[in-house]
């Protein structure tokens, strides 16, 4: 239920302004957003969704500017007096951005964070109750043990707690309006759910409006009350979640739902094409701990970041590695590829240990398997043209001339659907899917056998997921590479791999083809991964009997027994004394769970392992 309005946007219009001439961004933009109500704003990359955000909250600056319209906020018109605009902003208007993780002061602790900026839109209140305020709201967004949590630093809050106390950052002055900026995006499904949920609580108990700005047409959906649609920056369409999904009427809107990857449809299960008898990397018994202070440095403790890891990828398949935030994703990736080597177990590449390698041995096994990183920003040096970033790697290992190197870059760009004219341009101006296009480049220009995808679509929109799954198709069937995607994505593994291993606080606790996980998942925590994903069908397993709350156990203390216990509705008095280990589950599956460990399967287990 809504209450009285709040925000009324009326013709905006926002152009950028350059010595090249007036280009309109936003044009002729209209809605309402009421107390206790959350509007939504979808749009690929480019469609102004950010501009529009930036616009209400008062940071644009030049060369972008706005040219007409008004934003009526409680009656009073922002863009007829700025400095009302400017006054307003950081405290009745609110801004909460996807990068949780770059917007707060390293050197800091979070709660002194939070009660600096409590006491510069509040002079007047004392430090003792603007720290109780301060823990208060970490708590009503469900920071665990919130008290103690207030004295620890950025890099000990995981990424979920993070977006939860940038949450509490933009809430301590009772803002009437929150913007909340693609702030699920970099999460991953169930801490995303989490937090969607959390923000419809506050929206209720703070009565405040909410600007949801997001990529993900099923989670905008999930999240707000009336959904906006902006392309080409302009509103094609606004209507309710339900409507919108069942009576889309603009043909972009159509198209933005048909493009969707479908979790539960029967036709989209990829097929295992791979050689079951030939395995191209195994991964046995892998472990790796990291050596970190204590909090106040007195000593140091371990983080078991990855624990027992058993797989195979087979030659010519794609196979998925999912799981949340902190789960030990990235650092499998890092073991994997040689960038660490595991404290005991084997890596081994086409039979070739990873793990043993020598510096010259590995350089050699990286001409056949290579990495393709999650930032389209972060990972292509600024300074280099696009053609000096693809050749590099044929430098590195002695390939070619530079004749016949510049012709390889031009035939992996044509490959991955990158203008040749880019050749001589910097990073600087490409879009994120562009960049992302090189990363790829940079990877195949070797001829891998093995492609290893750490988040490698996550930064990216939904239009630009969609044509970068196409390219990744359509090159390995033209070079039958095989993939390994590590992703928080489930729709992407649903629709491109054939088989998937499910993490949770650095164990596999399943391993199994695409179809059984999806449609008869045998451990409780991967049915809480599918209650989470967003998607527009209708769920197989309902989020009130399957999500997740909370954190997982620390790393450093694990708990005896099976360490997701604690957060499972099944757990009985065993789970929490033994931990369980992968058996089969059936159908050629695997699961760390006593519910489906009858004593005659056992055996099945190193059987299915080879």
């Amino acid at each position: 239920m809504t209450g009285d309005s709040l925000l009324s946007v009326q013709n905006l219009c926002v152009d950028l302004n350059t010595s090249a001439g007036r280009t309109a961004i936003l044009r002729d933009i209209s809605f309402e957003i009421a107390t206790r109500q959350i509007v939504g704003v979808i749009g690929e990359s480019g469609s102004g969704k950010t501009v529009l955000a930036r616009t209400l909250a008062s940071w644009l600056s030049p060369p972008l500017g706005v040219s007409a319209g008004r934003i009526l906020f409680q009656g009073r018109d922002l863009v007829a007096d700025p400095g009302l605009a400017k006054r307003l902003s950081g405290r009745e208007i609110a801004y909460v951005g996807g990068n949780p993780a770059g917007a707060l002061d390293p050197t800091m602790t979070v709660g002194a964070q939070i009660v600096e900026k409590l006491r510069a839109v509040r002079p007047g209140i004392s430090v003792t109750d603007a720290r109780k305020r301060a823990i208060e709201l970490l708590s009503a967004v469900r920071i665990p043990a919130a008290r103690q949590r207030f004295h620890e630093y950025p890099f000990q809050y995981s990424g979920g707690m993070m977006q939860r106390a940038m949450i509490v950052d933009a809430l301590i002055s009772d803002p009437a309006l929150l913007i909340a900026d693609n702030i699920t995006q970099p999460l991953d499904v169930t801490i995303a759910a989490q937090i969607l949920k959390l923000l419809r609580e506050l929206a209720n108990e703070f009565d405040t409006g909410v600007l949801f700005v997001c990529s993900s047409l099923p989670v905008a959906c999930d999240a707000s009350d009336r959904v906006m649609v902006l392309h080409e920056g302009q509103v094609v369409e606004q209507q309710p979640p339900t409507a919108l999904i069942h009576q889309p009427r603009h043909a972009y809107t159509q198209g933005l739902i048909a493009e969707l990857p479908r979790l539960w449809d029967e036709t989209t299960t990829p097929p295992m094409h791979g050689d079951t008898r030939q395995p191209i990397m195994s991964v046995r018994g892998v472990s790796r701990s990291y050596s970190v202070r204590k909090p106040g440095g007195l000593g140091k403790v371990q983080v078991q970041a990855v624990r027992q890891v058993d797989f195979d990828v087979y030659a010519g398949d794609n196979f998925g590695v999912v799981g949340e935030s902190g789960c030990g994703k990235s650092s499998l990736m890092r073991l994997l590829t040689g960038l660490e080597q595991p404290d005991s177990g084997e890596v081994l590449f086409e039979g070739t240990n990873v793990s043993t390698s020598s510096s010259a041995e590995l350089r050699r096994l990286r001409r056949r398997f290579q990495l393709v990183l999650q930032d389209p920003y972060g990972s292509l040096p600024p300074q280099s043209t696009i053609g000096a970033i693809l050749e590099e790697p044929l430098k590195i290992h002695r390939i070619g001339t530079a004749r016949e190197r510049r012709a390889r870059a031009a035939e992996v760009m044509n490959e991955v659907g990158l203008s040749p004219s880019l050749y001589h341009e910097l990073p600087t101006g490409l879009s994120a899917g562009q960049r992302q296009r090189v990363n790829v480049a940079r990877a195949m220009i070797l001829e891998p056998r093995l492609l290893i995808m750490d988040e490698t679509l996550s930064a990216l929109d939904q239009t630009e997921q969609g044509k970068m799954l196409n390219l990744f198709e359509r090159l390995q069937a033209q070079h039958g590479f095989t993939y390994i995607f590590i992703s928080h994505d489930l729709a992407m593994v649903r629709r491109v791999c054939s088989r998937i291993a499910v993490m949770y606080l650095g164990e596999t606790v399943e391993v199994a083809p695409n179809r059984k996980l999806f449609f008869d998942p045998a451990h409780p925590y991967s049915r809480a991964l599918l209650s989470a994903a967003p998607t527009l069908e209708q769920r197989r397993y309902r989020p009130e009997e399957c999500l997740l709350e909370g954190e997982p156990p620390s790393p450093i203390e694990l708990p005896p027994g099976c360490s997701f216990a604690n957060r499972c509705p099944h757990a009985f008095d065993r789970c929490r004394l033994e931990s369980p280990r992968l058996s089969s589950s059936g159908d050629g599956a695997l699961s760390a769970c006593f519910l489906h460990q009858p004593s005659s399967q056992r055996a099945m287990t190193a059987e299915l392992l080879r």
